[in-house]
């Protein structure tokens, strides 16, 4: 029912950007949060950024000045710059309504080379 398609994940070099696109389709009720993770490789998935409906924003210590998260209509970016290599890992987008229903996207791939 509800798809999110996530897009722009690939190789970047330390100190570049990227810019990470989440489409959603579907029918969803009630946006109560959007929100981007991260998992880096052997490692637990990790909220890195998030924006709810009110637009309080949320960034992790290691992302924080250098990450943006932001939302147009249906889709939901996260600006990636000054990128570092511990940066490297798969990045999900999450959208959680007010009815606490969870829906993830596939996850993309963002490499960063040193």
């Amino acid at each position: 029912q509800v798809q999110l398609v996530e897009s722009g994940g690939g190789l970047a070099q330390a100190g570049g950007s990227l810019r990470l696109s989440c489409a959603a389709s579907g029918t969803i009720f009630s946006i109560d949060r959007m929100a981007w993770y991260h998992q880096a490789p052997g490692k637990q998935r990790e909220l890195v950024a998030s924006k709810t409906t009110g637009g309080a924003t949320y960034y992790v210590d290691s992302v924080k000045g250098r990450f943006t998260i932001s939302r147009d209509k249906n889709t939901v970016y996260l600006q990636m710059n000054t990128l570092k290599p511990e940066d490297t890992g798969v990045y999900y987008c999450n959208i959680r309504s007010s009815t606490t229903q969870a829906y993830w996207g596939q996850g993309t791939q963002v490499t960063v080379s040193s």
